[in-house]
């Protein structure tokens, strides 16, 4: 059982905020995919032909939906404007085919545990379509009890009539992508409000026997911490059973749309993160947990018991269980396959991934084959990130050759307790839990590349 958060005398001050809100990796993954290189066909296959011998055998899919029916200003993921009719169509005739040419790869005993839905905005596939991939995984694998099949849902554009074809489609857990309530925030940022009362969704999936997440954002022009708090409050009174609120990413120089937003100007940092402080306040006097770096759910919920036990996952879909994830093997375009020993992430392009698809061969475009010594460093940044703790084996130390002065000094501004071998996050600290973990990371000690602030 792994260490937890520990609580200190020590309060962040305004200088210990601004020393270390700093750009350094989110870390969904390690190495962060800006590590990724040219990585072949062949290599991918063996590293999943290889996968069917790991501890963890349980099948995890994502797929990808790169369409938006409009593209959000502070969009920073793979997302392209709604084709014709007739292009997703073929677009998703490619899906099919690409999981054809993965199924023989597997191992046909193993079990699908999830199939996770991402984009783009998912949801901008009709339903009946939804359900023809997930029937195509679902009746060639077997399952395990209750697995968990997600989607992530823009509501500006989904009936009732879609909600009730999503049920039907086999979907168990729902990421609304709400953002925000206040229409003037969406304006801002050219996100089109819910279609239906969120009432009145949340009806129709109790009723289907769903689970509920709401997702928002925060550090977006004309929130305050009153204003988000009036949101939150408001996400509170419909009961979902995960609440996220995920900070925005601003990082221009990857995604030019996000120039939009500083002529209207963004929040502080002080600002920010007073919006955070204050709306999981409410959220703990609700009767929420807190789970990782933004998730909060309710006590009897699966993440919050793995994190008891020190054993929550992280995905690049977020927080998770091993009995949930393990190995995913992803798919469409710029999908991220995670294995044991490798990433693989599909190519960019959505015609060249429908050509390449077409052809009969995988679309992988780029990846990493992790060494021995990077497996363990992924361990314990893993760790440290889902379960805000580590204690290092002599192994791990061996690998990590970190700054022990450095270290003392994060102690000394209260960002961490140090005991023995274990390294635990203070409580008020943990926003800067990606600053911990970039110092244990020996890639980041003579990089170059240009990451996001924390906070």
């Amino acid at each position: 059982m792994q260490p937890k958060m520990t609580k200190t005398d020590c309060m962040l001050t305004p200088d210990i905020i601004e020393k270390y809100n700093v750009p350094v990796p989110r870390y969904t993954s390690y190495p962060p995919a800006n590590y990724f290189r040219d990585l072949s066909e062949e290599d991918y296959i063996s590293a999943v032909h290889r996968s069917n011998e790991a501890k963890d055998r349980n099948l995890s899919f994502y797929l990808h939906i790169p369409f938006c029916h409009s593209l959000c200003h502070y969009c920073a993921c793979n997302s392209y404007a709604m084709r014709s009719e007739a292009a997703v169509a073929d677009y998703v005739k490619a899906l099919h085919e690409e999981i054809d040419l993965i199924i023989p790869l597997l191992q046909r005993d193993r079990q699908v545990a999830q199939i996770h839905y991402g984009g783009g905005s998912p949801t901008s596939l009709q339903p009946a379509v939804i359900r023809s991939l997930n029937q195509h995984i679902l009746n060639t694998f077997p399952k395990i009890d209750s697995p968990e099949v997600a989607i992530e849902c823009h509501p500006g554009y989904l009936s009732l009539l879609d909600w009730r074809g999503l049920i039907k489609a086999g979907f168990t857990r729902f990421s609304i992508g709400v953002q925000d309530f206040d229409e003037k925030v969406l304006t801002t940022v050219n996100r089109r409000p819910s279609m239906e009362r969120t009432e009145d969704i949340f009806a129709v999936l109790r009723h289907g026997g769903a689970h509920i997440n709401l997702d928002f954002l925060y550090g977006l022009p004309y929130q305050t911490a009153e204003s988000f708090c009036r949101t939150i409050e408001q996400a509170i009174s419909l009961q979902p059973d995960r609440l996220v609120m995920f900070s925005y990413a601003h990082v221009p120089w990857l995604k030019k749309q996000q120039l939009i937003l500083e002529k209207t100007g963004l929040p502080t940092a002080e600002e920010k993160g007073r919006i955070f402080d204050e709306a999981a306040k409410l959220l703990l006097a609700a009767g929420y947990v807190r789970v990782g770096m933004d998730h909060f759910v309710r006590p009897d919920d699966e993440l919050y018991t793995a994190l008891q036990d020190g054993l929550l996952h992280r995905n690049f879909q977020g927080y998770c269980t091993r009995r949930t994830t393990a190995q995913v093997y992803a798919l469409g375009v710029t999908g991220i396959t995670q294995l044991d020993t490798a990433y693989a992430q599909n190519t960019k392009d959505i015609d060249e991934y429908i050509q390449t698809v077409n052809s009969g061969h995988l679309p992988v475009g780029k990846g990493y084959m992790l060494s021995r010594e990077e497996q363990l460093s992924r361990q314990v940044i893993d760790s440290l990130m889902c379960n805000y703790a580590v204690t290092l084996t002599d192994e791990q130390q061996a690998v990590l050759n970190y700054d022990e002065q450095r270290l003392a000094e994060m102690q000394a501004d209260g960002i961490i307790t140090i005991d023995g071998n274990t390294i635990r996050m203070a409580h008020e600290s943990s926003p800067f839990v990606r600053n911990v973990a970039a110092l244990l990371d020996p890639l980041m000690q003579h990089t170059t590349k240009a990451f996001s602030k924390p906070v």
